[in-house]
C-alpha cells in the first residue's frame, strides 16, 4: 500500500486556518487575531491564533496542530486496539467560536487526519472532522439552514453521508448526565478512510471548506438583535454544558493532554466567562425553556425545510 502525502494535507489545512481566520476577522469588524506558535518537545508543534474581545466574538480560536510520537495515546487505541505499539503522525485544525450576543450559537469545527506506521506493515491512516452549532436562543430557520448546508457539501459524496454523519454528530456530542444534546447537531465522522485516500481527502475538504459559509449568515443576521442580563445570564448558564462536554468526553481534547499536546491551545475552547447555578430550571414555555423542549433532542431538521 503507497503512504498517504502528508504534505498536501498539511498545506490545507494551514492555507484553511489562514482563510476562516480573515472570514472571522471580517465577519467581527474589529476584533485581530493574535498568532501563537508552539513546538512539542516530544516532536512537531502548531499555531494557535485566538481573538478575544471583538465586536461579535468574545473569543474566537483556531487552532493547527502537526504532532508526531513513537506510540499511540489511550484515547486512540482504546477504540483501535491494532495501533498500539505504532508510531504516528496527526495534523488538523481545530476551533471553537463563543459570541458576545447571546442570540448568536457558539460553534465548533475540526478537520483532522491520522496515520500510524510500523516496520514491516502498511501505515493506518484516516480522515476526520465535523462541525455543530450550539445555540442559547434557537432559530428554527438558522437550524434548518444550517442543516441544509451541511446536506449539500455531503450530497456529492453519496445520499447516505449526510443522514450518517449527522446521526453520528447527534449521538458523540451528548451529554448522558443530562440526558440532553450538546446543541442541534451537524456532521460528525472518524475513521474515514474505505474510499480512498483521493476521495477521503476530497471529502475532508468539502467539510472544512463548508464551515464558514454554513456559520456566517446566521452570524449576520443575529448580531444586531438586542439582549439584556437575563439571556447574558442564560448564555453563560449553557456554556456550562460546553464545558462538561469538552473536559469529560471530547475525544480531542483527551488526545491532546495523553499526548503532551500543548494545554493553552486543547483549553482554548473553554468559554472565557461561564457560570452553574444549582438546580436551575427554565420557566415553563419560556424561551429558555423552548431550547430544551424544541432543540435538544435530535430531530430531521431537512423534514421542516419541504
Amino acid at each position: 500500500m503507497s503512504v498517504p502525502d502528508t504534505s498536501v494535507v498539511k498545506a490545507f489545512l494551514l492555507d484553511l486556518q489562514q482563510r476562516i481566520c480573515d472570514g472571522l476577522e471580517q465577519l467581527d469588524g474589529e476584533g485581530k487575531f493574535k498568532a501563537d506558535s508552539w513546538k512539542r518537545a516530544e516532536g512537531g508543534g502548531g499555531t494557535s491564533r485566538v481573538l478575544t474581545q471583538g465586536k461579535v466574538f468574545e473569543q474566537a480560536g483556531v487552532n493547527f496542530s502537526h504532532v508526531t510520537g513513537a506510540s499511540m495515546p489511550a484515547s486512540a487505541t482504546a477504540h483501535r486496539p491494532e495501533l498500539a505499539g505504532r508510531s504516528f503522525e496527526a495534523m488538523g485544525v481545530s476551533l471553537v467560536i463563543h459570541p458576545n450576543n447571546p442570540y448568536i450559537p457558539t460553534t465548533h469545527a475540526n478537520v483532522r487526519f491520522f496515520i500510524a506506521q510500523k516496520e514491516g506493515a502498511d501505515p493506518v491512516w484516516w480522515f476526520g472532522g465535523g462541525f455543530d452549532l450550539t445555540p442559547y436562543y434557537p432559530f428554527e430557520e438558522d437550524v434548518i439552514e444550517w442543516h441544509q448546508h451541511a446536506h449539500d457539501l455531503c450530497h456529492p459524496f453519496g445520499e447516505e453521508v449526510y443522514p450518517k454523519y449527522k446521526k453520528w454528530c447527534d449521538e458523540y456530542f451528548y451529554l448522558p448526565h443530562r440526558d440532553e444534546t450538546r446543541g442541534v447537531g451537524g456532521l460528525f465522522f472518524d475513521d474515514l478512510n474505505a474510499e480512498g485516500f483521493e476521495t477521503s481527502f476530497a471529502f475532508m475538504q468539502a467539510v472544512g471548506n463548508g464551515f464558514l459559509s454554513s456559520y456566517a449568515p446566521i452570524v449576520e443576521r443575529r448580531k444586531e438583535t438586542e439582549y439584556g442580563e437575563k439571556e447574558r445570564d442564560f448564555q453563560l448558564y449553557r456554556r456550562g454544558r460546553y464545558v462538561e462536554f469538552n473536559l469529560v468526553y471530547d475525544r480531542g481534547t483527551l488526545f491532546g493532554l495523553q499526548t503532551g499536546g500543548r494545554t493553552e491551545s486543547i483549553l482554548m475552547s473553554m468559554p472565557p466567562l461561564v457560570r452553574w447555578e444549582y438546580m436551575y430550571t427554565p420557566e415553563e414555555k419560556s424561551p429558555e425553556a423552548l431550547l430544551y423542549t424544541d432543540f435538544l433532542t435530535p430531530k430531521d431538521w431537512l423534514c421542516l425545510n419541504k
